[in-house]
Parts: C-alpha cells; structure tokens; sequence
C-alpha cells in the first residue's frame, strides 16, 4: 500500500513529465546547437567521416572539428610539419581554409 508521500512523489513526478517540452529530433536539435536557421538543411554526415576524408587528403592530426550551417566541416590538421586549418565541403572536396 502506498503511503501519501510515496502518491505524492508520484503525483509530482507525473505533473513533471507531463509538462516536459516535447522530444526534438536529433537534427533541429544540432541545428539549435549551431545556431542554424530552421531553412538551412543540415546534412548527416559525422566528425568521424569528415576525418577520414582529411586524412586520405593528406592531412594528420586532425582535430577540433565543426560543422558550420552550410555542412562545411572546419577543422585543424597537420599537413607537410605545418599546423593548418583545412575544411571538407560538402562535395567532398578537402582544402586549406581561406581556398
């Protein structure tokens, strides 16, 4: 049997859930995160793969990656003994940043 603390606990816990803000999908959430407008069409592609593809450029130790609103991923890398800022369009296309 359930003791007036244990029904009021539950009674808070339910009101809690109940008035809890909807679940966003996982892609308005990444573009709230970016601060991209809703008209903008966020791609999936992931740090992982963007990655992959600077490194089969060329590019190593790549780190600090992220993705702008225009699914361009900007990141930091190293290429010939030289820090640099490269970038992965959308395309597929690996570049220097400023290219």
């Amino acid at each position: 049997m359930m003791t007036l603390k244990h029904r009021l606990i539950v009674l808070v816990a339910g009101a809690a859930f109940v008035t809890a803000s909807p679940i966003v999908p996982a892609l308005a959430q990444s573009q709230m995160q970016n601060n991209c407008p809703p008209e903008d069409k966020i791609d999936s592609s992931t740090a992982p793969q963007a990655m992959k593809k600077m490194e089969a450029a060329g590019y190593t130790h790549v780190h600090d990656l992220r993705k702008g609103c225009d699914n361009y991923w900007h990141g930091i890398a190293m290429k010939d003994s030289q820090e640099t800022r490269v970038v992965l369009s959308p395309q597929g296309n690996v570049m220097e940043e400023g290219d």
